[in-house]
């Protein structure tokens, strides 16, 4: 994108890296990440890892509808990376950093969050 994008207009852009909306608090964007970091772990839980699952012929249109979802509520206000991947990659190449912490916090505790949930209450124990 670096190379396609002309010098004077890339920055505008950052290259797609995700950022806040003006006057949106740190804590609340880490929040909002987390939970929609949380759904979209969850459903992939419930439709992709479970092996007791019915729905494993539609699991990436459930993971897919998820991630939609995710960046239908938080787009507005975080660029709803839900993915620390995904903001780190744009960020790298476009060296714009500014509140890089919220896409890895909120999402790494969501989907952290997630999977304790789901291995504790449905995944079978040995």
């Amino acid at each position: 994108m670096k190379a396609v994008i002309p010098d004077d207009t890339w920055h505008a852009v950052a290259l797609g890296t995700p950022e806040l909306a003006r006057d949106f608090p740190r804590i609340a964007a880490m929040a909002l990440e987390a939970v929609t970091t949380f759904f979209l772990v969850l459903t992939f839980f419930a439709t992709a890892v479970d092996e007791r699952g019915t729905f494993k012929a539609i699991a990436g249109f459930g993971i897919g509808l998820s991630i939609t979802l995710g960046m239908m509520v938080a787009g507005p206000f975080t660029g709803a990376a839900l993915n620390p991947a995904r903001a780190f990659g744009p960020a790298l190449a476009s060296a714009h950093w500014a509140s890089h912490g919220v896409y890895w916090v909120g999402p790494l505790a969501g989907g952290f969050l997630a999977g304790l949930l789901y291995d504790t209450l449905y995944l079978k124990k040995p």
